[in-house]
């Protein structure tokens, strides 16, 4: 578990607008940090999601491989894979050997995925900019503009490479989950065959289209 040891507590910096009020800081440490996921053709990273109950010990770990490529991205797991070519998303259930179907809404989260969740945060979230550690880590709490089961996601982000290191989700019944990000590789090569499930190379698999 990383100890985080506080350098500095940056006072935000506010700004009022119609929409209520932005905190400067948050918005800039945020920015950089989608821009960092936008600005490569494609990207590939692991992620590692622990849950902890209320006395904080582990209940569940699960890894998956994200590619994600301008909006369009597949997170690949044990039992199962999620694609999402910006439209429309497919989960394989690998072993129910079923293929779910949607149409993307940004109102979903996805945990798993933070450059999903930068992508969406201003429309979901609401920032405050908390302090930057001593080895430069900026912390940052989103805090859910409508009513979730949590209460707030604290992303910790390098400010050097604005690289998102890991996502740590507080639920309201004092429960979990840390999501920690590793093996970041930028320029991947990917086409948009990469984000949608593959019905001929999978004969077999029930496809439930809810579109």
């Amino acid at each position: 578990m990383m100890v985080a040891v506080m350098a500095t507590t940056a006072m935000g910096q506010l700004t009022h607008t119609a929409n209520g009020t932005v905190d400067e800081n948050a918005e800039k440490v945020l920015k950089k940090a989608h821009e960092m996921f936008e600005k490569s053709s494609g990207i590939s990273f692991d992620v590692t999601m622990v849950s902890r109950d209320s006395q904080k010990k582990e209940t569940g770990r699960q890894k998956a491989k994200v590619l994600y490529s301008k909006g369009k991205y597949r997170v690949e797991m044990a039992d199962g894979t999620i694609y999402c070519d910006g439209k429309s998303t497919w989960h394989w259930n690998k072993g129910t050997k079923e293929v779910m179907v949607n149409t993307i809404s940004t109102a979903d989260d996805d945990l798993m995925n933070p450059a999903r969740l930068l992508a969406n945060y201003k429309k979901n979230f609401k920032a405050k900019y908390i302090r930057q550690d001593a080895d430069g880590t900026d912390v940052v709490d989103l805090t859910p503009k409508k009513a979730k089961s949590y209460h707030k996601i604290r992303l910790l982000i390098n400010s050097k490479n604005s690289r998102v290191k890991r996502m740590e989700i507080h639920n309201y019944d004092s429960s979990e989950g840390l999501v920690d990000v590793s093996n970041v590789q930028m320029g991947v090569k990917c086409g948009d065959k990469d984000f949608v499930f593959d019905s001929e190379a999978n004969k077999g698999v029930e496809i439930i289209d809810m579109r």
